[in-house]
């Protein structure tokens, strides 16, 4: 028995000494309460759709602000023609649309059915099963509210389900497990077997060699590089192959986004590693630098505008936002690079931002 106090008490001792095992010890615990407390909702708030009201007058309008007033949804744009849709659901500008029949005050004043087409986005299936259950609701209640004026009106919409008409949930989720499987195999698996190096002398052998700290790194990212992108392959054969994912952009395109991300990825888990000293903090720091938010703040799982302002802004520095955005763009939308260049773009300067990082810590202990 006082053996096993003794290494009670150094078990304990190590763990306080070590201050940074200690401040990730009490901050894992906060951070996982408050991500998973405001970044799981079921909900949907700040919906983006877009209005096509090719007659405007005062009957489409006061039918655009009751939509508006439902403080579910954000108007984002007011269109004249249908065929205008098509790019803003290819840059992802909007989850929905509804689209006003050019006659649709004239149906309405002579008591014939007004036709509108609800278009909801489902590549998000929860989202567009939900756009399409509030507009409905919405459109009944303005009805109902007509008639109560002692008006006699039909409203009639019809609903288009756009790039995942069944709604499988799959083809929400494998995208996004694309991110999830490549942060672990890039960023976490980097981050633990490089402070392994550390605690082994192998790191200290090569940082007093003659290797400059770039080519250090580049010979520590080059083969987590290679089986990264074979990691990108096989969840594409597979999303294909046994989930019947469709992929209706350009697979190189795919497979290059896939690539940044992965070096966006090695270089983060290269610079926890280089900023920790020992595998059991590298572990946490991936968890809390990473791994937590792809699942939670990626729009992975949980849709980024249900979220609170704050979360919603720090989900911008999450790379893998980006990347579920580009790999679901190009696989349920067949999205190009014209849309998808402001995303390609945020992902290219994280990785040049963190192997910047990653090559100065790698310096500085150089230097020490």
């Amino acid at each position: 028995m006082k053996a096993l106090a003794g290494l009670l008490r150094k078990e304990f001792f190590h763990i306080l000494r070590d201050r940074r095992t200690l401040v990730v010890i009490i901050a894992l615990p906060i951070v996982q309460v408050i991500l998973f407390g405001y970044a799981i909702r079921t909900d949907v708030d700040h919906v983006r759709i877009a209005v096509v009201d090719p007659s405007p007058d005062a009957e489409t309008l006061a039918f655009r602000a009751r939509l508006d007033a439902a403080n579910v949804f954000h108007i984002v744009a007011v269109l004249p023609r249908i065929e205008a849709l098509e790019p803003l659901f290819k840059r992802g500008s909007i989850q929905g649309a509804v689209a006003l029949d050019p006659q649709f005050a004239e149906r309405l004043g002579r008591g014939e059915p007004a036709q509108l087409m609800i278009v909801a986005d489902a590549s998000e299936p929860n989202t567009g099963s939900l756009v399409q259950a509030y507009v409905s609701a919405m459109v009944g209640g303005y009805e109902q509210e007509l008639r109560r004026r002692g008006r006699t009106v039909t409203i009639a919409p019809s609903v288009r389900m756009r790039f995942n008409p069944t709604r499988a949930s799959s083809n929400l989720f494998v995208p996004g497990l694309m991110a999830f499987v490549l942060t672990i195999v890039s960023s976490l698996m980097t981050a633990i077997s490089l402070t392994r190096e550390k605690e082994t002398g192998t790191m200290e052998a090569l940082l007093v060699s003659p290797l400059l700290p770039w080519q250090i790194i580049a010979g520590k990212v080059a083969p987590y590089l290679l089986v990264g992108f074979i990691s990108v392959v096989s969840v594409v054969l597979e999303a294909r192959l046994v989930f019947n994912v469709p992929l209706r952009g350009s697979l190189t395109l795919l497979l290059v986004e896939g690539l940044l991300f992965i070096l966006v990825s090695l270089s983060l888990g290269i610079l926890i590693s280089a900023r920790t000293s020992s595998q059991r903090v590298a572990m946490m720091g991936a968890l809390v630098g990473t791994l937590l938010p792809t699942m939670l703040l990626s729009g992975f799982i949980f849709p980024i505008e249900s979220m609170p302002l704050a979360l919603r802004l720090a989900s911008t520095v999450v790379p893998a936002r980006w990347f579920v955005l580009v790999a679901r763009s190009v696989m349920l939308k067949g999205t190009g690079l014209v849309y998808l260049w402001p995303s390609t773009l945020v992902l290219f300067a994280m990785a040049a931002l963190l192997l910047a990082a990653s090559t100065r810590s790698f310096h500085a202990r150089l230097d020490g």
